[in-house]
C-alpha cells in the first residue's frame, strides 16, 4: 500500500508555521553546506599558497623580488607588501614615538588578523546552526504533533491508525532539525581545525618576515643573511627618504 504520510503530505497538510519550519531548516542546511565546501576551497588555496611561498619567497635575493614571485591574490603576498610598505613608509609620524621595528611589527600584525578573520568567516553560521537546528526541528514537530491531536479530537476518533499516521508525519520535523545540526557541528570542528594549521604557517611566514625586514636574518638562521645592494638597506627594502 502507497505511504499517505510524509514530506509531500506534511507540507499540504501544514499551515504557514510548519511550512516556515521546513524552509528554515531547507535553508540552514544549504548554508552548511555552501560554507563547508567554500571555506575548504578556501583553506586548501592557502594551504598551496603557504606551499609556494616556502618554495619561492625565501629563494630570492630581496623581499620585493620574493613578493613578486607571489600571486596577487596570496594571503603571504598580502603581507609580504604590507611589511614592505610599513618599512619603506615610516616617517616616524604620531608624535614621533613609534620606532620602525614598532611599525612593521603592528601592519604585519594586521595583516595576519586579517586573513584570520577571512578563514573564520561564516564559522559563527555553522555553530548557529549546530546549536540551534535541532530545536528548529523541535519546534516544527511540537507544532505538528498539537495539530494531529487537534484534527483527531475533533474527529473523535482515537485509533492507532489515525493517531500513528499524524504524529510520525510530525516527526519528520525532529529528524530534518538532526540531519541539518549534525553535519553543521562536523563541518565547524574539521574546519576550525584546518584553519589552525593554515593560521600556523600564515603566522610562521610572518615571524620570518618581520625579522629579515628588521634584523636582516630569518628565525632559527642566524647565518643567513638577505643578500642586499648598496642602494638598499635591510633585507633588500629601498627606503624612502
Amino acid at each position: 500500500m502507497a505511504n499517505p504520510y510524509g514530506l509531500d503530505s506534511l507540507w499540504r497538510s501544514g499551515d504557514f508555521i510548519a511550512r516556515g519550519v521546513l524552509i528554515i531548516l531547507v535553508i540552514m542546511s544549504l548554508g552548511t553546506w555552501y560554507i563547508m565546501i567554500t571555506k575548504f576551497i578556501e583553506q586548501a588555496r592557502l594551504l598551496g599558497a603557504s606551499r609556494t611561498a616556502t618554495k619561492s619567497f625565501w629563494n630570492k635575493p630581496s623581499v620585493q623580488e620574493g613578493a613578486a614571485s607571489l600571486k596577487p591574490s596570496s594571503p603571504f603576498r598580502y603581507i609580504a607588501d604590507t611589511g614592505i610598505a610599513a618599512t619603506e613608509h615610516h616617517e616616524g609620524t604620531l608624535t614621533e614615538s613609534i620606532d620602525l621595528t614598532t611599525w612593521v611589527t603592528m601592519s604585519i600584525q594586521r595583516a595576519v588578523e586579517t586573513i584570520q578573520s577571512r578563514l573564520q568567516g561564516g564559522l559563527a553560521f555553522l555553530a548557529t546552526v549546530g546549536s540551534t537546528a535541532p530545536f528548529v526541528g523541535l519546534f516544527g514537530t511540537v507544532w505538528g504533533i498539537y495539530h494531529a491531536l487537534t484534527a483527531i479530537g475533533i474527529a473523535g476518533q482515537a485509533s492507532i491508525d489515525k493517531v500513528a499516521g499524524p504524529v510520525g508525519e510530525a516527526l519528520i520535523m525532529t529528524a530534518i532539525g538532526l540531519a541539518t545540526a549534525v553535519p553543521a557541528v562536523l563541518g565547524y570542528n574539521w574546519l576550525v581545525r584546518r584553519n589552525k594549521a593554515a593560521m600556523e604557517r600564515v603566522r610562521y611566514f610572518s615571524s620570518d618576515l618581520h625579522s629579515v625586514l628588521v634584523g636582516g636574518t630569518r628565525i632559527g638562521q642566524p647565518n643567513a643573511s638577505v643578500p642586499s645592494s648598496p642602494a638598499t638597506t635591510t633585507a633588500g627594502v629601498t627606503r624612502v627618504a
